[in-house]
């Protein structure tokens, strides 16, 4: 793969910017304010939204002013991780705190099966993607389940796409379903604009724009249970495709793209397909800056309703930024490749913690942590007993939070066993400290990274360290034994 890192320049002004906002925010959110009651949480998901794509992590290109402030008032994490680099499978990891695979739930909710494999772009490949579940089961209890146990109202907006009709969010521990169904995107009417025919989302006034309507139902369910506590839970169909932008953002980010010039080239590859090495799409930057815009607009009425300090806020990506595949509209570098591969671009996210009177403002965590572990963190904070048995795969991130930690000899796992729209293959990976281990389904070959020294993932150390290559290997192995992972087979009709 070739590429470039962004340059020191453009580094240090995002970093600047963030630093600014950092000495204002400590005056209102400093370490010493006592919640009042059980705290409330509110929970940002952004659908495909790369580790590069807002300003407090490095774009130059895209705006994101709201979530910048958000950073600059909370803990942000660098090492933060999506459980799988599709979207279904991290989704149901936040809900339930267990790794895909320990569930069966590893692909998008809609992908082929083994036995339909014939019907799709990949029924000529050499292997036949594993059997998963396309729902999530109504047995797991659900971190809305058990908040909404302990007295918490529970809301939910947005993209939910872990099964169908039986299987929504009102089926599994959510009072209000606002625009959660089995879409993985907003399909109907005119997608992003209303009519929206969604058959959880009332349409609105002809054009309104889905993200500031999720938003609006979000603060009216916020101003609602203003005198309990509450989970309110926006997951945001943006960014993902369609590729569709508010008109007026899109003709600003085409007027600033033709101000912005690059050092190196636009592409690369990344197997056999092209990857973009540059932020300069017009309609996707639209897209950010609009979920940038709605993520404001929830936040300002938590300031309004004098409930910011008594709230809890987590801001997260499902998996990496679309960069190799149906328009290309992000890049992540530094990272390698993106959505639906298993290097760090396709898992590595952007997430941000605010927990008022616990962490500290523009504080920065370089810990891994991972989709699994909001869960028993939810419960930790609420003052909840934990669920051992139900968040199998999850620690608290608490110590990370109040930066008591010690460093964490804990292993990360991924199971992605089939092929992805964006040109991924079947495979696992594993990261123990500082090296990650990628294996390949295919034909079982390895690649060994130092993510500390080579965090682009380019300088493969598997046949230069091949006892730790086989230790990681071996750890791998194990853990898919442990959980149970399905693994794909032999595609026969090749060998015909």
């Amino acid at each position: 793969m070739s590429g470039r890192f962004l340059n020191r320049r453009e580094f240090l002004e995002a970093a600047g910017t963030t630093a600014i906002l950092g000495f204002c925010a400590r005056v209102a959110f400093g370490r010493h304010h006592t919640m009042r009651r059980k705290p409330n949480f509110v929970f940002f998901l952004v659908d495909d939204l790369g580790w590069r794509d807002l300003g407090c992590y490095g774009s130059t290109f895209y705006e994101t002013p709201h979530v910048d402030r958000l950073a600059a008032q909370s803990m942000r994490f660098t090492s933060a991780y999506a459980a799988c680099p599709v979207c279904s499978p991290t989704r149901a990891s936040i809900m339930t705190g267990k790794y895909p695979a320990r569930l069966a739930t590893t692909d998008y909710f809609g992908a082929p099966q083994p036995d339909t494999v014939d019907r799709h772009w990949t029924k000529d490949k050499p292997l036949l993607p594993a059997r998963y579940e396309d729902r999530l089961p109504l047995a797991e209890v659900t971190i809305a389940e058990a908040l909404k146990e302990s007295g918490h109202a529970t809301f939910f907006a947005g993209k939910w796409h872990l099964g169908p009709e039986g299987y929504w969010p009102e089926d599994q521990g959510f009072d209000v379903n606002k625009g959660g169904c089995d879409r993985g995107g907003p399909y109907g009417g005119k997608k992003y604009f209303s009519p929206y025919g969604n058959p959880r989302l009332p349409d609105g006034p002809d054009g309104e724009h889905l993200p500031d309507r999720l938003a609006t139902e979000t603060c009216k369910f916020i101003e609602a249970n203003k005198d309990r506590p509450f989970l309110a839970y926006l997951s945001f169909y943006s960014v993902h495709t369609p590729l569709m932008a508010r008109e007026d953002l899109k003709a600003k980010y085409e007027e600033k793209a033709k101000r912005v010039k690059h050092e190196g080239p636009d592409w690369g590859t990344e197997g056999e397909r092209q990857v973009r090495l540059v932020q300069d799409h017009a309609v996707y930057a639209g897209m950010v800056e609009a979920m940038d815009q709605a993520v404001g607009k929830v936040l300002d009425a938590l300031d309004r309703l004098d409930l910011a300090k008594d709230t809890v806020v987590f801001f997260m990506s499902d998996n990496g930024g679309l960069s190799t595949a149906e328009g290309h509209p992000t890049c992540n570098l530094p990272l390698r490749g993106g959505k639906g591969w298993l290097y760090e671009g396709g898992i590595r996210e952007p997430m941000i913690v605010r927990w008022p009177g616990v962490t500290q403002p523009g504080s920065v965590c370089e810990e891994p942590v991972i989709s699994t572990d909001f869960y028993p963190t939810m419960l930790d904070m609420a003052g909840l007993p934990a669920r051992p048995d139900q968040h199998l795969d999850g620690r608290s991130m608490r110590p990370f939070l109040q930066q008591t930690n010690r460093p964490d000899r804990r292993a990360f796992y991924w199971h992605y066993p089939h092929y992805g729209n964006q040109g991924g293959s079947p495979g696992g990976a594993v990261r123990m400290g500082d090296y990650k281990l990628i294996e390949f389904y295919e034909d079982n070959r390895v690649e060994l990274y130092n993510l500390r020294d080579d965090l682009g993932e380019q300088n493969d150390l598997a046949m230069k360290m091949p006892d730790k290559a086989a230790e990681l290997k071996q750890m791998l192995h194990r853990w898919r034994g442990e959980v149970g992972a399905r693994m794909p087979t032999a595609n026969l009709s090749m060998r015909k």
